[in-house]
Order: structure tokens, then sequence, then C-alpha cells
């Protein structure tokens, strides 16, 4: 009897991989890497929500109900973990903070191959804010695996203004933001990708493009046609009045300096294909003046118009 019971201590002692009928574990392999150089290795490649300060951690082990704890990611960073002390999990995903903690837990000996599970409670910022040209701009709770297109659908989408660009700026890398590309053509892709919560999406503004002066109808146009030109533009603006000078149209650019720029547009000679059409850039405003010798012209033409029907009505009487 009592050599059974040593045989049996014996084999709860041995590692799991090596007890008769078992499946082959491969455990976690001690080595001298920081937490830091796993990150480095595999941050890239990980699907996982990354970890920041002020999340809260569920930290649990397999078949160690005694070792189960709440702990919050410090400001610099770290986990306090009963029997670890701190563990540096900022900027790591779930799948890698788990493995430091398994691995360091294994190096302590105080498990072997123990299968570390990490759940977060709570994020720090809880939801990711999408702003911009969208249809309702704010704070979105999306937890998990989300995409950019899952945070422009929950602001209800992008208005008729938005640009062609996304800005993301993810809350591990707040410094480097990035620029995606976005396209409402549905013979091009928008770059679709990955985003946590704590990250901000902005959606840009489309330039605009103005037409001013002796048109019917002064308006802004929004420049969604990356190739829109001057006459596109007055055609948009229902065409020039007939007193517009179309020999003095100016087309005023917002140059790199203070001083925008005025070139001339002669629209005269465009009209008359002489001349080519001018592709307009954001924010350009195209100006059509009034020509003084039409408007003299005309007042003169309503005038005499007058005079001769007030004769015909008074020679009529008489």
């Amino acid at each position: 009897m009592t050599r059974a019971i040593s045989i049996l201590n014996a084999l709860l002692l041995l590692p799991i991989s090596n007890i008769p009928g078992q499946e082959q574990v491969t455990p976690v392999q001690p080595n001298s890497a920081s937490s830091s150089q796993v990150s480095d290795a595999s941050h890239s490649g990980s699907p996982d929500v990354i970890l920041a300060s002020g999340d809260l951690l569920a930290v649990s082990v397999a078949g160690a109900p005694e070792y189960h704890y709440d702990v919050r990611v410090s400001s610099a960073g770290e986990a306090s973990l009963p029997m670890l002390g701190n563990v540096k999990v900022a900027g790591l995903s779930t799948l890698l903070a788990e493995n430091v903690v398994a691995q360091r837990l294994q190096e302590k000996g105080f498990f072997n191959d123990p299968q570390v599970s990490i759940f977060v409670k709570e994020y720090a910022t809880a939801g990711i804010s999408v702003l911009g040209e969208v249809q309702k701009p704010g704070i979105y709770p999306l937890p998990g695996q989300r995409t950019l297109l899952d945070a422009i659908s929950a602001a209800g989408g992008v208005t008729p203004k938005a640009g062609k660009s996304v800005t993301i700026t993810h809350r591990d890398a707040m410094d480097n933001p990035e620029t995606v590309p976005l396209s409402r053509d549905n013979e091009q892709t928008m770059t679709n990708m990955a985003v946590q919560p704590g990250d901000t999406v902005v959606v840009s503004k489309a330039g605009m493009v103005y037409v001013v002066g002796d048109v019917k109808e002064p308006t802004g146009i929004i420049l969604d046609n990356p190739r829109l030109t001057v006459l596109q533009a007055i055609a948009v603006a229902h065409g020039t009045n007939p007193t517009a000078s179309l020999k003095s149209a100016t087309l005023i650019h917002k140059a790199t300096s203070s001083t925008p720029q005025q070139v001339p547009i002669p629209l005269d000679a465009i009209l008359a294909a002489k001349s080519p059409d001018l592709e307009l850039q954001p924010d350009d405003i195209v100006f059509v003046p009034v020509s003084t010798a039409k408007v003299i012209k005309r007042r003169t033409f309503e005038a005499l118009v007058q005079t001769a029907t007030g004769m015909a009505i008074w020679g009529t009487r008489y």
C-alpha cells in the first residue's frame, strides 16, 4: 500500500507530457528573453486587443482556481501579480501577455506548463472615437476585433461632404497616425484595417470650390470629382448672366503663402475651344465680374424699348 502511494505521488510530480497515454504538450521553454523582446518579435502579427494603462484585467491559470486575480494596469504599463510582482503588459496583445505571465510563473517554479488566461474586463478607453465627416460623431463601444468599416458604420456612415481619406490614431501609437484612402466608388476598394478600443478615427472633409460673381446661382461645389474644371463649375452654377465679363474672369487660388494667387481665366476663349479648360483645386474661387459696358448697353437697350413702347401707346390714343 505504501509503495503504491509512493508511485502515485511520483506520477503527480511528473510533467504532463511524460505521463503515459497523454497527448504531448510542448511547454513554454524558459529563456532569458524579456517581455519587451517578446513584444518586439510578435506584436505586429497579433490580432488581439492591445493592452494599455488603466485596463482592468482578469488573470487566471487553468486548473488553479486559487490563482485568479483582477488587476489594473498601472500608469507605468505594469500589472502587479501575486508571486510575480510587476509584469510589463502595456503594448502587448492579450495573447502575448498570457505567454509572458506563463513564462514567468514557470521560470519561478510555481507551475509546470501553466495555461494562463487574460481577459480584459474594462478598457481604460472603452470605445472607438469616430469624428469628422460622419453622420453621428461620437465614442462607440466596439470591443474585440473590429475594422474601420465597423467604426464608420456605427457612426451612421459618412456625410456627403466626406473626403477621400481617413486618419486612424491607435491608442498604442499616438505619435504615428495612419492615413488610408476612403473610396465610395464601387470600382475601388478602401483599406479596411483593424481598429481597437481607444483608437480615434477621423474622416476627412472634401475640398470645396466656389463660383461667385455674375453667375445665375453662386454656389459652393464639393470637390468629389478630382478633375473638376472651370466650365464644369460654372455649369453647376447654371451658367453666367448676360452681363458677365467673360474676358475678365479670375481664378483665386489658395497658395502655400499667405497671399492668394490670382490667375486670369479667358472664359471667352475657353468657350470657343481656343484655350484649354483649367482644372480646379480645393478652396479655389472662380470669380466672374460684371461687364460695365454690357450693363450700360443693356440698360440703354431697355430704355429704348420702354421709350418706343410708350410712344406706340400714346400714338394709338391720339
